[in-house]
């Protein structure tokens, strides 16, 4: 044979690239459904939707003994107090919950009001939290995922004066 037909014989040039797409292509399709059936593909986590109502109460002036008080002091110290509703949305865990007016937060929940909910309780449609606030504050409402590393606001009051 010679080095010049040897060369120029492009006859099995076909088939190998061929094999050698197919390989690559069944290599890729098998590594996107692994990561789907591992459950790799699908790690995010998602911030609930929820809706909040509040009902600010000036006449209430923080002296309901049986309200926490954002400050966590003396409810005599607040101007009125704040109810907040959850009216509708995605039941949330107590626990990913926290109510902050910037200076003071409340993180646990379920001690500050246990007459109405309980540890690990989910908040759902209806729960009505009451709390002493001043009028000039502005309440969020933040979750924080169950990893801890990331938070959102899912509700804002401001206060009249604020």
């Amino acid at each position: 044979m010679e080095l010049k037909q040897l060369i120029s014989d492009d006859d099995a040039v076909s088939p190998v690239i061929g094999v050698i797409l197919m390989v690559a292509i069944t290599v890729i399709l098998a590594a996107v459904i692994a990561s789907f059936v591992l459950g790799l593909g699908d790690t995010t986590n998602t911030t609930p939707q929820a809706s909040f109502d509040f009902d600010y109460d000036s006449a209430g002036n923080g002296t309901n003994a049986s309200v926490a008080d954002l400050a966590q002091s003396s409810s005599a110290n607040t101007t009125g107090n704040l109810t907040v509703t959850h009216e509708s949305g995605d039941s949330i865990n107590e626990n990913r919950l926290s109510i902050t007016d910037g200076d003071h937060t409340i993180e646990d929940l379920s001690s500050n009001f246990s007459s109405t909910i309980d540890d690990g309780e989910k908040i759902g449609a209806g729960t009505t939290l009451t709390f002493g606030v001043d009028s000039d504050d502005t309440v969020r409402i933040v979750y924080t995922d169950e990893s801890g590393d990331s938070s959102s606001t899912l509700s804002t009051w401001e206060g009249p004066d604020a």
